[in-house]
């Protein structure tokens, strides 16, 4: 009998995904109550979905090396807290052997998600738009980049690689 958990744990990931990237792009915070419960249903889908514990073990390391090498970014002003948060979460749920691929996915997007900002941001917003918070915070010049869009981005490029859709 095939456990009920992996498909459960895919579509909370998702959720959280999603969760961050609007989060980000429409108040530029990601929540740590949404880092914290995606940590906290890994901790409890991981297990329940058959994941040995080397491999949750293995995770939570790779976790640690995203938050520590996040926060050495956070500290030079590279990156936000919330972002340093989420990418070291994502990290524990798509696993050691693909937070490579992970990184390389949040570069890549972040980067373009950056050449577009920039972009936008030396038009004119249309009248309607300028009447948007969000969105005149978005094109605000001195506002940095919501890089938990670039994360989630990545995360679900990510996630059809990983052993959460072999356990379904």
């Amino acid at each position: 009998m095939l456990s009920v958990a992996a498909p459960i744990a895919v579509c909370i990931f998702i959720y959280g995904m999603v969760q961050a990237f609007v989060g980000d792009l429409t108040t530029m915070t990601i929540k740590n109550s949404l880092v914290l419960f995606l940590i906290v249903a890994y901790g409890i889908l991981a297990p329940s979905a058959g994941l040995p514990f080397e491999v949750i073990l293995h995770s939570a390391f790779a976790a640690v090396l995203v938050l520590v090498g996040g926060f050495v970014l956070f500290l030079q002003g590279g990156i936000g807290a919330g972002d340093v948060k989420l990418a070291a979460a994502a990290a524990l749920w798509l696993g050691v052997d693909q937070t490579f691929a992970f990184l390389v996915h949040t570069a890549l997007f972040g980067g373009m998600l950056t050449v577009v900002l920039l972009a936008v941001r030396r038009i004119h917003l249309p009248g309607a738009l300028e009447k948007v918070a969000w969105v005149r915070r978005l094109h605000d010049r001195q506002t940095g980049v919501p890089y938990g869009i670039a994360l989630a981005l990545a995360a679900l490029a990510v996630l059809p690689t990983t052993q959460w859709l072999q356990l379904m």
